[in-house]
């Protein structure tokens, strides 16, 4: 067996709240309260109300809460319906690190199976905790091929490992779960976000649904390739798999991947974001409006050159558009949820100026880096003047952080409609001592539709 699978168990398998610092702990906290908002919230879209009566029926009325929705169902079902209701509305939180978007990968499965199992407010935050870095580190160690969207890859194999905590498998079946999730990953591609076409939210929800399957298969006696993620991280999903840069300081305090996240502020691709910080902070120091401008060029990682349609057809496309985000940022001053609703998208002075956005690729540019600017931004002006700004870190990056209050006003506002001002005040206090819980249905009974 390969040696950093060894290592990736024995970490899952001794990950124990007790013996981490108190900011791992923390950090966690932060990211579950942050990723229950985004599933509450994508939890109204239409297709995502009929996707939670689609998971209670076929799936029965099981133990796992489908959240914002009246029903239940079991862990599978509901780990698809509140993994896909959290990305839809592109306000869950990544890491630049491993490359994705490790909590709405490992969350809706943690959620739903400690759920069915009854754990404790501390066996979920260890599941989680473990999956979460488990996942960042194979994105890492993975040279993702160019049309691969890593949505469901190694998400996948963070929610089977997520599970195999929870159930308390050892060492030998939780290297199991890794290899059988591995070769059970969905293949996906940029393509829908671009097109604005909505299978793309189901790229999380099938890694959940699978990575739950994965640890179930283990125990009916399936069996995985000798090194699961080599096999595909080498060959189909990316173009070659580091297995060194996997397991570099995995388990040395203060280098827990959940602590090295970013949250997000603007409800678009993470792409944009450095993008629109630079555009945010050229609007605050110079005091232009969008009459005043000529053009606007933005240097951006090479992927983003795919993210240029300047009308884009619906919200999800939307959200991939750097031309429309960065317009209705100058336009309207919002890059909240709201900027990218369906009856924003036709406005004639936010299309006006999104037409004259150009967006060039700068090769050096690597989401993965912080040596070097993530976003460049030239606003051009009519009456000849040009300003300037680079981006590195974006606001909500763990190198330049949102404040407590910032995340908890973010949450706020994403659920208050749900849950209204009293429901979101109590998941919030009740996120602040998660392990003190006995039973994680302490949170989860809070998280239901009417």
């Amino acid at each position: 067996m390969p040696d950093y699978l060894d290592r990736l168990s024995r970490f899952v398998c001794e990950t124990r709240l007790e013996d981490l610092e108190s900011s791992t702990v923390n950090a966690a906290k932060s990211v579950v309260l942050d990723t229950i908002g985004a599933m509450l919230a994508g939890s109204r879209l239409s297709e995502n109300v009929e996707l939670a009566r689609f998971a209670a029926k076929t799936g029965g009325q099981g133990p796992a809460t489908l959240l914002g929705q009246p029903g239940s169902a079991i862990a599978v079902f509901a780990a698809l319906s509140n993994a896909t209701a959290g990305v839809a509305l592109e306000m869950d939180e990544g890491n630049r690190l491993g490359g994705g978007h490790a909590a709405i990968h490992v969350i809706p499965a943690a959620l739903a199976v400690a759920e069915e199992r009854g754990a404790t407010g501390r066996q979920f935050l260890e599941s989680v905790i473990a999956g979460y870095e488990v996942t960042s580190r194979i994105g890492t160690g993975t040279k993702v091929r160019k049309s691969v969207h890593s949505h469901g890859t190694w998400g996948t194999i963070g929610s089977a490992v997520a599970t195999a905590k929870l159930m308390g498998f050892n060492e030998a079946r939780t290297t199991e779960a890794i290899n059988v999730s591995a070769s059970m990953s969905p293949a996906n591609t940029w393509a829908p976000c671009i097109e604005g076409a909505t299978i793309r939210n189901l790229y999380p929800g099938r890694s959940g649904f699978q990575g739950i399957m994965a640890a179930q298969l283990t125990l009916c006696g399936f069996t995985g390739l000798e090194d699961g993620p080599s096999d595909i991280y080498n060959t189909i999903l990316g173009e070659s798999f580091d297995t060194e840069a996997v397991v570099q300081e995995l388990g040395v305090p203060g280098a827990y991947r959940i602590q090295h996240n970013y949250f997000k502020l603007h409800a678009c691709c993470l792409y944009n974001h450095p993008v629109l910080d630079g555009v945010q902070a050229l609007l605050g120091r110079e005091g232009f409006v969008a009459a005043d401008i000529d053009r606007i060029k933005i240097e951006a990682p090479a992927l983003a050159t795919i993210m240029v349609d300047p009308e884009p057809v619906n919200m999800l496309a939307a959200k991939f558009s750097l031309p429309y985000a960065v317009a209705t940022a100058v336009v309207h001053n919002s890059t909240d949820i709201t900027a990218f609703y369906p009856d924003r998208l036709q406005d004639p002075a936010t299309l006006a100026l999104s037409h004259r956005v150009d967006i060039v690729a700068d090769p050096e540019m690597d989401l993965r880096r912080y040596d070097y600017p993530a976003a460049k931004v030239a606003v051009s002006l009519k009456d000849g003047r040009t300003f300037t700004e680079n981006v590195t870190a974006h606001h909500g990056d763990t190198e330049n952080p949102a404040s407590r209050e910032e995340l908890v006003a973010k949450f706020n506002f994403l659920v208050e409609d749900i849950l209204g001002d009293g429901g979101a005040a109590r998941v919030a206090e009740t996120v602040g001592h998660l392990d003190a819980l006995e039973n994680i249905r302490e949170l989860t009974r809070l998280l239901r539709g009417s």
